[in-house]
């Protein structure tokens, strides 16, 4: 008990107080006088969930949408605008990092992994919690750059903990990835994974998948060492279809419900719909998914709201909101898709990574994100005409700019990933909102830290990542974002 209280306290290394939607999302599902290693995964595994679908002003995953142009706000014409700046990573220590450590920690000590064998094999737990963590600390160092990494989860060892340059980050995940997949052995499946049910051979795949897409990140800040990595990842299995998708589902239940629902029905705020520019282009290029992304509005109509316009142009009901596959009480959400994975092997083979043909990888990239999206709707004869239009065909000359701008279709509501994917190629061309309220003129390329918890309980950390990364503003670039 007293080690599961040191790695609880650990959390708490910031900020006791912080302002973040996964503040009241992550209470933990154990108590400190009884370890529950399979409730752990389900509390953590329900964060990844809300990590990739938070909506509402503010949320997590609706604000990189944002930016990108995917989603436009209805109402509050701010978050369009970039009023945020600072954004809480406080949730994600105490609540999903902590506990995964405490898996890991429990399941490596002797007087503890006896017990908690009940929820799966000790190294079986070991190698989810690592591949968990290493995924939650990936996503969030891709949004705010260097991040408290190796002195983080210390308990009573260290509560202000150092930031970690993202290019050390980024070394180690590999390594964590890769290792941790090497662990699983061939004991007792973990419970309490509502994510890929103990799969072992699934969660190999993700990641693989995972340091495959990092690998990716290096290619204008380290094009050697990103080639090695992906060619490493490639070689190790990696997603091969869209039966290996991986989705977080939600329940036809109000606690457990898709926040999209929640936002659109539940609470009947509306806050967010698809954004002119994303259905514009969809309608320009006569995209077949843009019926399983946007619905139509009350006028039986295709109509993005106009994005950052303010003041507000009219009512919800005039522009299309996501459709239901997306905003359904029990629609899932994409962690990470077959698609996503053939667009990042067509890219790798444009960059001379590997000796794929570009060309076709890209084409069974749109095709295999067709038939995610439209299921048994799908058509060859659509896709055949899709494929053939010039905005789409492929061209050698264009091909970073045809790659990115169809990832940026496939992976709506993904929003980390496609702005991670529009950093750094710099495709699709957008235009920043015509008037920002964060002070600058551009798109947001970071997210700035909780300052009110950093920059007063960890001044001088803060203040040393600050000389060292550049100022705690939107516009300074992570490390893998080159111009």
């Amino acid at each position: 008990m007293k080690l599961y209280k040191s790695i609880l306290f650990a959390g708490l290394m910031l900020t006791s107080v912080a302002c973040s939607d996964f503040e009241e999302m992550n209470v933990s599902p154990n108590s400190p006088s009884q370890s529950n290693t399979a409730s752990m995964f389900t509390g953590a595994i329900r964060t990844v969930g809300a990590m990739n679908s938070q909506v509402g002003p503010g949320g997590f995953n609706i604000v990189p949408a944002l930016y990108v142009q995917q989603f436009g706000d209805v109402t509050y014409i701010e978050d369009s605008r970039y009023k945020t700046i600072n954004f809480s990573y406080n949730g994600l220590y105490t609540g999903p990092l902590v506990n995964l450590q405490a898996i890991i920690d429990q399941n490596s000590n002797d007087a503890t992994k006896n017990a908690v064998a009940v929820s799966g094999s000790n190294n079986n737990q070991i190698a989810i919690a690592r591949i968990l963590k290493a995924y939650i600390f990936q996503w969030m160092t891709d949004r705010w750059g260097d991040i408290p990494y190796s002195q983080a989860l210390k308990g009573s060892q260290n509560f202000s903990p150092a930031f970690d340059k993202q290019q050390d980050i980024y070394n180690d995940l590999f390594k964590e990835y890769k290792e941790a997949a090497a662990q699983f052995d061939a004991g007792t499946t973990v419970k309490g994974d509502i994510l890929l049910s103990g799969n072992a051979a699934r969660w190999k795949k993700f990641a693989a998948t995972q340091r495959l897409l990092a690998a990716l990140q290096l290619s204008k800040v380290d094009p050697a060492k990103g080639k090695t990595e992906f060619a490493a990842a490639l070689a190790d299995g990696v997603l091969a279809s869209n039966a290996d998708n991986v989705r977080y589902s939600f329940l036809a239940d109000a606690n457990n419900e898709n926040p999209l629902y929640n936002n659109y029905i539940t609470s009947n705020r509306k806050d967010f719909a698809v954004s002119d520019v994303f259905v514009n282009y969809l309608k320009k290029v006569s995209d077949p998914r843009l019926p399983y992304i946007a619905a139509t509005n009350q006028r039986g109509e295709y109509a993005g709201v106009p994005y950052a316009v303010f003041p507000a142009t009219g009512p919800s009901q005039n522009f299309s909101l996501a459709a239901s596959t997306l905003s359904a009480q029990n629609a899932p959400v994409n962690i990470v898709t077959y698609a996503e994975v053939l667009f990042a092997q067509a890219e790798a083979a444009k960059l001379g990574w590997t000796t794929g043909d570009a060309k076709a990888l890209y084409e069974s990239a749109i095709k295999a994100s067709l038939q995610q999206w439209m299921g048994a709707a799908y058509t060859d004869a659509a896709y055949t005409a899709y494929i053939a239009q010039p905005d789409v065909a492929y061209s050698d000359a264009k091909a970073i700019e045809l790659i990115a701008t169809q990832r940026w279709i496939a992976l709506f509501f993904q929003g980390t990933s496609a702005w991670n994917s529009w950093r750094r190629t710099g495709f699709p061309v957008l235009k920043p909102a015509a008037a920002p309220l964060n002070g600058g003129t551009a798109i947001p390329r970071r997210l700035a830290y909780p300052v009110s918890t950093e920059g007063t309980l960890n001044t001088t950390n803060y203040n040393a990542v600050i000389a060292s990364q550049g100022p705690d503003t939107p516009y300074t670039r992570v490390w893998w974002d080159k111009p």
